[in-house]
């Protein structure tokens, strides 16, 4: 048998708006009030409908996380994996349900689906552009911002310092004793940021690092790593760098397996390092130098703001970059 609102309302006692103020979370209702309802509904076995209870409350308690990355996929992804994976927690926590989709830069298709299913605030991710971020605020749908950057004022963004990252790594190669670094960049614009951060202080500290020196790969995995090395191997050899500085680690295991296969000891003849510190840098043989990023505080982070922005709290819209921390392992060592 289906029941209702009046069929609980009866049965504990209560008006109908006291139910519907306890199933909504919204509004007033008293701790007996409360208790009452609860046990009514257990009673009853009552479950509130999504669609009723959406209507009664103005919210889904859905929220829509898109990740902007069409080059490889999300859920087995050793970065946004464990992003998403911490989002899953902290929404589960927070009571709400999450629907997950990847995307192109400039695609509409994921939003549009999750605007049709009534989210009530998106979490995006990645690469993002400034023309869907302006699709979005016609909706007037909160939203934060993971790991890009929009051009507006009133928005969240939670991002990784990126170009300190890479003058870290620039400072750790230089100090021990390289000069000739040669760098595999991804091109998406973290990892621009973390290239021109490197670039930047290496040369500052007086390294060499021409412009032929900087191999730019479409993508940023394991496969663009090995592949990018093998089509320049000639020119990287006539270069004779003495450490290779890749923008993420998946890039840098890439390369590190193409040298290994050469006869290449690292970090003896070569010195190579990485970015994201993701499980598998410190599990690789020899163990990847990298930076270390939070994903699993950047994630839960988006959430936290993500439902102040739902309860419509006062919040401040800031950008809030996460600080960089070195982590040297056995794929680095003096030249």
């Amino acid at each position: 048998m289906s029941y209702t609102i009046k069929d609980i309302a009866l049965r504990a006692g209560v008006s109908k708006s006291t139910v519907s103020r306890v199933i909504s979370g919204k509004g007033f209702a008293s701790q007996e009030a409360r208790e009452k309802v609860f046990k009514a509904m257990k009673e009853l076995q009552y479950k509130p409908n999504a669609l009723a209870r959406a209507m009664v409350s103005q919210r889904t308690n859905n929220i829509g996380v898109v990740v902007y990355h069409p080059h490889a996929s999300i859920a087995s992804h050793p970065f946004y994996g464990k992003m998403i994976d911490a989002i899953l927690h902290k929404a589960k926590n927070l009571n709400y349900s999450v629907f997950v989709a990847t995307d192109e830069g400039k695609s509409l298709k994921s939003v549009d689906y999750m605007v049709e299913k009534r989210v009530d605030g998106f979490i995006l991710i990645s690469g993002l552009r400034q023309e869907v971020a302006d699709y979005i605020d016609q909706f007037h749908i909160p939203y934060v911002t993971v790991n890009t950057s929009v051009e507006k004022e009133n928005v969240v963004q939670l991002v990784h310092h990126d170009f300190k990252g890479g003058t870290y790594i620039a400072e750790h190669l230089y100090q021990l004793g390289h000069r000739r670094v040669f760098v595999i960049s991804g091109s998406q614009e973290n990892h621009r940021l973390r290239l021109e951060g490197f670039r930047r202080r290496i040369r500052e500290l007086g390294g060499e690092m021409a412009e032929e020196d900087v191999h730019v790969s479409s993508s940023s995995t394991f496969a663009d790593g090995y592949k990018g090395l093998s089509n320049i191997w000639n020119y990287f050899r006539s270069r004779k760098p003495t450490a290779l500085f890749a923008t993420n680690d998946m890039l840098a295991m890439g390369a590190m397996k193409f040298l290994l296969e050469k006869g290449i000891s690292i970090p003896d003849d070569i010195a190579v390092a990485g970015f994201d510190d993701i499980d598998y840098s410190s599990v690789f043989h020899p163990s990847l130098t990298t930076v270390h990023i939070d994903q699993t505080k950047m994630g839960e982070d988006a959430v936290s703001w993500l439902d102040r922005l739902i309860k419509k709290e006062d919040v401040q819209k800031v950008k809030i970059e996460y600080e960089p921390t070195l982590v040297v392992r056995e794929s680095t060592a003096k030249c």
